[in-house]
């Protein structure tokens, strides 16, 4: 049993090393709990049951919610002549949510109930191109949804005048833009995943725990990286500077606003940019915390395994939360909730009559 236990933590060790002398990323291991030689099979039963419980509910929560704000407006396009650009951006950022939380959470979940030899070669690439597509859309169409609505409530001039009443007709191309852009950017991905191998985990592998990424080499890992990462941080910045032009506007004009709040139309655009700024702020502080942990890891010669657990935790609360916000918030899409559940319960009320 020592010996067995031995050759665990000495797996261990090999697998979570990451920047170790000349390599810039060996592996990053997916186990939370390990038998080490002084720990029960309480403990570690504790430990993975703590961690795929969390997996769990943050995988039911965003596609519970994801689910309903596309239902929603599904509803609402078929009763009304046309949709708002916001409440376009609105549901396409719904669908990049719910697409990243099938391809990362419900495999993640899968993997650490136990569960083995999920995907095959051909189902890790589609699986994992269609995470990357996913996580990069849901940073584009944020910031998309941050610039729109800062020009919406922009004060009219010569060039705003001409272009406020052109957004509707710019929403579908920038959509099939930011779709070939993340294609092309995420392409690499399909070539360097694969099913789980049996043995020694090669170095710039990305173990992902139902799939591998191999880099192969330094040169690869350091291209995706800085595509990635740049297209992520550019996103951002525009994100962040646009939604800082709405909160200064808010601010700026604080006295006109209330003033004509009762005004249907401007009360509705300034819920509306209130509604941007929360979801942006929700993205930048759970993108922080993704790229602090991130930071880290390349800073230490062993991460612990928790530590990359709790990455991918908090890179999908966003996709996890955001629908809640967005329910809360649009009267629209709540309205449509309520109908629904009023719609119901008197069919509810009858067969319960009917038991009895």
């Amino acid at each position: 049993m020592e010996s067995t236990a031995r050759h665990h933590l000495f797996h261990c060790k090999n697998s979570m090393m990451v920047f170790s002398k000349n390599y810039t990323l060996l592996c990053l291991s997916h186990v939370c709990c390990l038998p080490l030689p002084h720990a029960g099979l309480g403990g570690m039963d504790l430990c993975v049951t703590i961690k795929g419980v969390s997996f769990l509910l943050q995988t039911a929560i965003g596609i519970l919610g994801n689910t309903v704000v596309l239902l929603a407006y599904a509803s609402i396009f078929c009763t009304e002549p046309k949709l708002l650009p916001v409440d376009m951006i609105l549901c396409h950022l719904a669908f990049a949510n719910l697409m990243l939380l099938l391809t990362r959470c419900v495999p993640q979940t899968m993997t650490v109930f136990g569960l083995k030899d999920l995907l095959n070669d051909p189902g890790c690439k589609v699986v994992i191109y269609g995470y990357r597509i996913g996580r990069a859309l849901s940073v584009c169409v944020t910031c998309m949804l941050s610039v729109f609505q800062a020009v919406t409530i922009a004060p009219a001039g010569p060039r705003l005048s001409r272009l406020k009443p052109a957004l509707p007709s710019l929403v579908l191309p920038i959509f099939v833009g930011l779709w070939l852009l993340n294609m092309g950017i995420c392409i690499a991905a399909p070539f360097f995943s694969m099913a789980p191998r049996n043995g020694t985990i090669p170095a710039f592998t990305l173990n992902l725990g139902f799939c591998h990424v191999d880099f192969r080499d330094n040169l690869s890992y350091v291209i995706n990286g800085v595509a990635v990462s740049g297209r992520d941080f550019a996103f951002v910045a525009l994100m962040v500077g646009s939604s800082s032009y709405i909160l200064l506007l808010l601010h700026r004009h604080s006295k006109q606003v209330r003033g004509i709040s009762r005004s249907h139309g401007r009360g509705a655009e300034t819920r509306a940019a209130k509604t941007v700024v929360t979801l942006v702020i929700l993205y930048i502080v759970f993108f922080g915390i993704d790229n602090v942990i991130w930071i880290y890891m390349l800073t230490v010669s062993k991460v612990s395994p928790v530590v990359a657990d709790m990455r991918v935790f908090f890179s999908s609360c966003y996709a996890s939360l955001s629908p809640y916000f967005i329910i809360s918030s649009n009267k629209k899409v709540k309205r449509k909730i309520v109908c629904a559940v009023e719609h119901n319960q008197p069919l509810v009320d009858t067969q319960e009559s009917n038991d009895k």
